[in-house]
């Protein structure tokens, strides 16, 4: 499995609740050690510096990021809230975000991690109460169970994205298509 941190759902809380991979089949923790919750962190742009993570703040990660994907998975079906996960994201949320400073360079953002868990919840409470909720789509791959933004024309898009998930599905079909293909008799 790829341990890098992919991007792909336009939102970072999508992003963030995509951490736990293949939640179908043979689910994959992202969030395996602290240093992996610190990259996620520091890659999605989220910080440009965060506290290094202890044990304890992973555990307080991955409660907030199941809440943040049983809210979104309930707001796609058009299905109440479960109150326990509506009361985790919330209480995540009110606590202080990471704040962007203004340096002589440009912004930069460090944070503790309550404060980067914070900033994460809010993107939750943005996205499950704005306009994008009808465009929350579930990845076409019957492996992946990321979900994602689809502003594509005519909301067309089948996968989180094509290298993760679309590619490999395309070039499946092509060779299921190729294997029974009769050949021409001449």
């Amino acid at each position: 499995m790829n341990l890098e941190h992919v991007f792909v759902c336009g939102n970072p809380a999508l992003d963030f609740a995509a951490t736990l991979r293949a939640r179908r089949t043979a689910r994959f923790e992202m969030f395996a050690t602290p240093d992996r919750l610190d990259a996620w962190y520091l890659e999605s742009g989220i910080v440009d510096a965060v506290s290094p993570a202890r044990p304890a703040d992973v555990e307080r990660a991955t409660t907030v990021r199941e809440a943040v994907y049983q809210l979104i998975t309930a707001r796609r079906r058009g299905a109440d809230f479960d109150e326990e996960a509506l009361a985790v994201v919330n209480d995540a949320a009110r606590r202080a975000p990471a704040a962007p400073q203004l340096t002589h360079a440009g912004r930069w953002t460090a944070a503790t991690q309550r404060e980067a868990l914070s900033t994460v919840a809010r993107h939750a409470v943005e996205l499950l109460s704005g306009p994008d909720v009808p465009l929350l789509k579930e990845c076409g791959n019957p492996e992946c169970t990321r979900i994602s933004i689809d502003r594509s024309r005519g909301s067309r898009r089948q996968w989180c994205g094509m290298e993760s998930c679309g590619n490999k599905i395309k070039a499946a079909a092509y060779r299921a298509r190729r294997k029974t293909a009769t050949p021409a008799t001449g």
